[in-house]
């Protein structure tokens, strides 16, 4: 596959030859969103798979570690005639920090949110039976993420062997984050609910995290993926990992 300059481009730093991989990582990547799109109509609505055919659910998954905890050190100052803005004094305290693992179903457009103290292999699994849990035995469960270590740990593959054929893995380019549907709602959420936000515990902020995806879940949005999408020819089959022995 020769260099484009989509590849220099997207990877301007990089070594030719590593630039290629890259390149087709990436195409990959864009293999999974192109044969996603396929699967709605002309209105955006998802088209239900036949009762007959393969039923594989799309998840774009990340984590978002350290999120602050922060407390006021006296109460905000309220509006007041003459006076339209929260004054708020520039101490605070640090409660702590918290990690969520998330994954947005790129069909559905839910939000399925884990928030914990950590993000190692653990926490990882738990996420991974929270899918298992929510879609119907049989169907496969693909994930689109980055290759953390903990997504290929030897706990996390053991945890594979136990419910193999369930899982499928795509990974994204190192420093490709941006291919990752997820990082822009992590975005969203930052400005709409996490910037500036004060807590009396962690515990606070995290009920607040899980309210936010409960809101956003009721009237979830479908992420579609439209870059770089025109090269892509659907009938190419994607690479994924099972990360099972073989």
């Amino acid at each position: 596959m020769s260099e484009t300059g989509t590849a220099k481009a997207t990877f301007p730093l990089l070594p030719k030859g590593q630039r290629r991989e890259k390149r087709e990582e990436m195409h990959n990547v864009l293999l999974v969103y192109k044969q996603l799109s396929m699967q709605f109509d002309a209105d955006g609505n998802f088209v239900p798979w036949p009762e007959d055919g393969e039923h594989v659910h799309v998840l774009s998954y990340d984590e978002k570690p350290g999120i602050q905890a922060i407390a006021t050190t006296s109460p905000d100052l309220l509006p007041k005639p003459g006076n339209g803005t929260v004054l708020r004094d520039y101490e605070y305290r640090r409660l702590g920090t918290l990690s969520l693992l998330a994954g947005i179903d790129l069909q559905t457009g839910e939000a399925i949110p884990l928030i914990r103290e950590s993000h190692n292999s653990a926490d990882y699994i738990d996420f991974l039976k929270i899918l298992d849990d929510k879609y119907p035995k049989g169907d496969k469960i693909r994930l689109v993420l980055d290759n953390l270590r903990v997504h290929t740990s030897e706990a996390t593959r053991q945890y594979l062997a136990t419910v193999p054929g369930r899982f499928e893995f795509v990974f994204t380019p190192k420093h490709g984050s941006w291919l990752n549907m997820v990082e822009g709602f992590f975005s969203k959420m930052t400005k709409q609910m996490l910037r500036g936000i004060r807590v009396k515990s962690k515990q606070e902020l995290a009920d607040r995290i899980y309210t936010y995806f409960d809101e956003v879940n009721a009237d979830p949005v479908v992420f579609h993926w439209k870059y770089k999408m025109d090269d892509i020819d659907v009938s190419e089959e994607p690479h994924v990992e099972t990360l099972l022995p073989a």
